[in-house]
């Protein structure tokens, strides 16, 4: 029986070649609002593995009045379409057909940001995620905004693109729908759904007038807001009806919830814990009641769920997009009768987190997205192959031996631990991050396919690396959790740690002084909330956890609020003294002379890391380099040169948290840069 998803499928003049689209998102990898050479060569890569459609931009600004939030096309500039027309030329070339996403973000930005004019609604009301106060729309607004739209679309026709699409959820568009965003009166007012869509239909009627109708033109809209007083699932139907029957649109991306905070986000695009393709089954039933085309994209991170929504009807084209963000390979290697080689999205989010901050979309765990130029993801092999030694299968020794691997090097990869993984599997203690071992499990799965000599149970010594004679030595051994820093009393806690291995159970009232800001503190809280009485996590910072970003930040803020848990911010852990039974936590803090104090029964810090170095010090004086790296070297890509001990036996460095604490993405980068380059 032939796969669903490899059937190609007609969308009015378009022969998409099968059922596999990436949907339209912002990568940021622009340059002053423009998709030059980093931003092609991201969508071409995909577009020569196979996809069938890459959308580009989430989303292409209409106009000037819609600051750039994310690091968006600026589609109301004259030069985006040479950049446009050279990447639609590369993507058509490899067999993919291209379209954009245009958009006035309407109320979904900032004012200070782009050109600093005020953001625009149909009401006054603000978008909590941004907290812009817009201005309210004037009619001469509306008519400017409707050209804009016009002269965009024009210009991604004149660039050669096979079609555009609506931006429709959480921007300016379906703010006109929306009763609870629609404060207008008369023809674009909120009395009827009518005039509600006033708008959106004057839209479309000014695109199809520039563009005509062989060109594409759909609309990705949100069928039901799922909060009150917004559009609902009925009259989503209604909507999308309407847009059907108007005949100026060719297909429909149904979007189901809101965007307007970091938690309503989370149900709108999922992450990890949370249930694959959950708006699923809404699309397919738009679909049967409509007719229309219908495309959807909602943490669809597998062949095997996307089979499924084309085989059961439910799509007719089904959005991946972070599943080839993690893999941009995964129609080739489908074709190539390679699907358990595909690198599994495991709905970190990282990628779109960051966006949110102002940086580039990354992948926690494939390091060359976004790095096509000077990280391309296919390996070349080496001309002299050499023995490399590796100490520590964390996510940055295997990700070394997987490179060095497939470079044709002999690889010898030793670990302390029973299995493969490091601080991944103190991670996936906790059930709703268990997708995380993923990230070790497919680097395993390679490493064996390549030949990886993997030696588990292995404290490695000196003597231990020196027996396997290795030509390059690199130590992947990870940290271990920093102790001690306070005035007193560093006898009498625990570390986070402590309580995510099991080693310390939970207990009474606890409370958590979380310096490093990352996951590790509130994952012992949420670990520790069904067994302790109470729980106050204590932060110097003026933010809980700053380097957990707002997506990934949502379901331990969910889960702590649900369990009574405090969060105290701007205070820190001076000391701790014992009283009795109980322990007694003194806090300060760097904005006045105040000191205040917890009784509590257990103290759990989280401090980051210190680097297991031991190791990495006692080779030192034997190799060749004495441990020292060629940056410039390592930045281009070269191999390293460095020669500091002409009587040593190898060349010697270490990579990920054996030389600072940084994150899982960091350590992966450090074992592809430098493997590469052996």
């Amino acid at each position: 029986m032939a796969d669903p998803i490899l059937q190609p499928f007609q969308l009015k003049h378009l022969t998409l070649r099968n059922r596999v689209m990436i949907t339209s998102h912002e990568p940021a990898y622009s340059e002053d609002g423009l998709p030059t050479d980093a931003y092609r060569a991201y969508h071409v890569e995909r577009a020569r593995a196979g996809i069938a459609l890459t959308m580009t931009a989430g989303s292409a600004v209409v106009s000037r009045d819609s600051p750039p939030a994310f690091g968006n096309l600026l589609a109301y500039r004259d030069e985006i379409t040479p950049h446009m027309a050279r990447l639609a030329r590369e993507v058509h070339d490899e067999g993919a057909a291209v379209m954009i996403q245009l958009t006035h973000l309407g109320r979904r930005t900032r004012w200070d940001t782009g050109d600093w004019l005020p953001v625009l609604s149909p009401s006054a009301l603000r978008e909590p995620a941004h907290r812009a106060y817009p201005k309210v729309l004037e009619d001469w607004d509306i008519a400017r905004i409707i050209s804009d739209y016009a002269d965009a679309a024009e210009r991604m026709k004149d660039a050669g693109l096979d079609g555009i699409e609506l931006e429709s959820y959480g921007h300016l568009m379906d703010a006109f729908w929306s009763p609870r965003l629609n404060h207008l009166d008369g023809r674009y007012g909120a009395e009827t759904l009518e005039t509600r869509m006033a708008f959106s239909m004057d839209v479309l009627r000014a695109i199809r007038a520039r563009v005509g109708d062989d060109f594409i033109v759909g609309v990705r809209f949100v069928a039901d807001e799922d909060i009150k007083g917004g559009i609902s699932a009925t009259e989503g139907q209604e909507i999308a009806r309407r847009l059907r029957d108007s005949g100026l649109v060719d297909f429909l991306n149904v979007i189901r919830g809101n965007i307007d905070t970091d938690a309503s986000l989370t149900r709108v695009i999922p992450l990890q814990g949370m249930a694959s393709a959950p708006h699923l089954d809404f699309a397919g039933e738009l679909r049967a009641q409509t007719g229309i085309p219908i495309f959807h994209a909602a943490r669809i991170p597998d062949l095997s769920t996307a089979r499924h929504a084309i085989a059961a009807g439910k799509l007719d084209m089904v959005g991946m997009t972070r599943a080839h963000i993690a893999d941009p390979h995964i129609m080739a290697k489908l074709l190539e009768g390679r699907e358990e080689d595909i690198r599994p999205c495991v709905g970190a989010n990282y990628c779109i987190d960051r966006i949110y901050q102002g940086e580039k979309a990354l992948c926690l765990h494939n390091p060359s997205t976004g790095r096509e130029l000077s990280q391309p993801h296919k390996i070349a092999p080496t001309d002299t192959p050499t023995r490399v030694t590796i100490i520590g299968a964390g996510p940055a020794g295997l990700e070394a031996a997987r490179v060095a691997a497939t470079r044709g090097h002999q690889v010898h990869l030793l670990e302390a631990a029973p299995q493969a993984g490091g601080q991944i599997r103190l991670t996936a203690q906790s059930p709703r991050r268990r997708e995380m071992l993923a990230i070790t499990e497919w680097r395993v799965a390679q490493c064996e396919k390549l030949g990886v000599r993997v030696q588990y149970n292995t404290y490695a010594e000196a003597e231990d690396v020196l027996a396997t004679a290795p030509d390059v030595v690199i130590v992947a051994t990870g940290g271990m959790a920093r102790e001690g820093g306070l005035e007193t009393g560093s006898d009498l806690i625990c570390s986070a740690w402590d309580i995510l291995s099991g080693d310390v159970k939970p207990e009474g009232d606890m409370l958590i002084f979380d310096e490093a800001g990352d996951h590790a503190g509130l994952q012992a809280a949420e670990f520790a909330a069904p067994h302790a009485r109470s729980i106050e996590i204590v932060t110097r910072d003026r933010a809980i956890a700053p380097e957990v970003m707002g997506m990934n930040l949502t379901p331990y803020i969910r889960a702590l609020q649900h369990s009574g848990a405090q969060m105290t911010i701007t205070w820190y852990l001076s000391h701790v003294t014992r009283t009795g039974n109980r322990l007694t936590a003194h806090l300060v803090s760097d904005y006045s002379d105040k000191i205040e104090t917890r009784e509590v029964d257990q103290v759990v810090v989280n401090q980051g890391t210190t680097p297991l170095d031991d190791l990495y010090f006692a080779l030192k004086p034997q190799s060749r380099n004495l441990g020292e790296m060629d940056y410039h070297a390592f930045l281009a890509g070269q191999s390293q040169k460095i020669i500091k001990n002409p009587d040593g036996q190898f060349d010697l460095y270490r990579i990920g948290d054996a030389v600072s604490p940084r994150n899982t993405h960091a350590a992966i980068y450090d074992g592809l840069r430098l493997a590469r380059s052996l």
